[in-house]
């Protein structure tokens, strides 16, 4: 068995390769305008160098692509790559994404134009623009060659025997799970964490990424609403832990002020937008996507417990409205929590939890075990059978029917 690794250690202290829309930030703004896709469509690698890294790469989406890290649903797949569709440029129609079910906000563009997307993000998009964002992102490090700069960049700093080398553990690197093999991954994640991007190419990413979005008619300012939302994540996740922000976490591992790029993105922002025309952030057609994988998302959340993150989380998306859902993984949230005064909290989240058509059927089976803590006995009942009539087959319906006998 594989010695224990954190989570933390996995994404930041060399695990996988941090998204590019959460890695590094440029010295100066790069102009929209100015940032032209050097790729069509059917781009092949021409230089040997260049074809060397996509032999490497052809083999990583191998495993990739087999990998029980996937999360394989059809319907949502079809319609992540619908979106990379619409704001992959020219090059879309050679673009793939794939969906890893790993509750971090991460998401990669490998340099043969597949892409990593990685559940958490998803769970932390509010609406199909910010999403179409991170995507539009990360397409145009495909589109501007990034990766085969970054890669002669690196060779020219590094031993490029050793990273052969290490690349030669791919074969097993993508195939293990979340909560189990985690070093296999981790061995993955270290060849490509040498692929980091810098500031500048950051920067060009961030440039044609808003310009893709606003050219395919969403809104250009949600890339800024992503980078809001992360920050004041990573802040209240701090602030519960009593520490300071993490500076090696991979989102702040190029740079110290992320505050600087978030308002670059929002004066790039203002300079794409046409006056006149109508944007739409496709809230609805987003949350009608991700509807069945949203409750899976959120308890991989609330399990990091994580609580500053998860609560942060939790109310950004209720902005847009409460939820039996969201009520019910409040309540989760200080549950699992466990310190003096969260069971309270808790039974008051399930107890909102039930009030919504929506409430999941673990809503009323611990807001049945909080009354009976409360010695309500008479009130759990009720509760307890509607979990039973929720959910007919659940594996702890016996001990569920001997509490509503006592």
């Amino acid at each position: 068995m594989s010695p224990p690794i954190s989570r933390r250690a996995l994404i930041g202290g060399g695990g996988l390769l941090a998204a590019g829309i959460a890695t590094g930030a440029a010295q100066a703004r790069v102009l929209p305008k100015e940032m032209e896709p050097l790729i069509g469509p059917g781009y092949r690698a021409v230089d040997q160098d260049e074809k060397g890294l996509w032999k490497l790469m052809e083999r990583v989406e191998e495993e990739v692509s087999g990998s029980n890290l996937l999360i394989r649903d059809p319907r949502l797949a079809a319609y992540l790559g619908e979106l990379i569709g619409r704001v992959g440029g020219p090059a879309a129609k050679d673009m793939r994404i794939y969906l890893a079910r790993i509750p971090e906000f991460n998401a990669v563009m490998f340099p043969t134009g597949f892409t990593v997307i990685f559940s958490g993000l998803l769970l932390r998009m509010r609406n199909e623009a910010q999403l179409a964002g991170v995507i539009a992102h990360e397409s145009a490090h495909f589109l501007r060659k990034h990766q085969i700069r970054q890669w002669r960049d690196m060779r020219r700093r590094t031993d490029i025997f050793s990273f052969l080398a290490m690349g030669a553990g791919v074969a097993g690197g993508a195939a293990g799970i979340y909560a189990g093999d985690l070093v296999r991954l981790a061995q993955l994640g270290t060849m490509l964490s040498l692929l980091r991007y810098n500031r500048t190419l950051e920067a060009e990413a961030d440039a044609m990424g808003i310009r893709l979005l606003a050219e395919a008619g969403y809104d250009p300012v949600a890339m800024s609403e992503t980078w809001s939302q992360l920050i004041g994540e990573l802040d209240l996740s701090a602030k519960y832990r009593r520490k300071r922000r993490h500076r090696d976490f991979s989102l702040f591992s190029t740079h110290p002020a992320p505050e600087s790029r978030m308002a670059d993105l929002k004066v790039s922002a203002a300079e794409v937008r046409v006056g006149g025309r109508a944007y739409d952030a496709h809230r609805d057609r987003y949350l009608a996507a991700l509807a069945a994988t949203r409750p899976t998302l959120l308890d991989d959340q609330v399990k990091l417990n994580d609580p500053g993150a998860s609560q942060y989380i939790v109310n950004v998306l209720a902005k847009d409205g409460w939820n039996g859902l969201l009520r019910f993984h409040e309540g989760e949230i200080w549950r699992l929590r466990g310190r003096s005064g969260d069971e309270q909290r808790a039974a008051q989240g399930y107890a909102a939890s039930i009030l919504y058509p929506d409430a999941p059927p673990d809503a009323w089976r611990w807001h049945g075990i909080m009354l009976k803590k409360q010695g309500r006995g008479a009130e759990a009942r009720p509760a307890f059978q509607r979990y039973l009539t929720m959910n007919p087959n659940a594996p702890d319906a016996a001990l569920v029917r001997q509490m509503m006998a006592s």
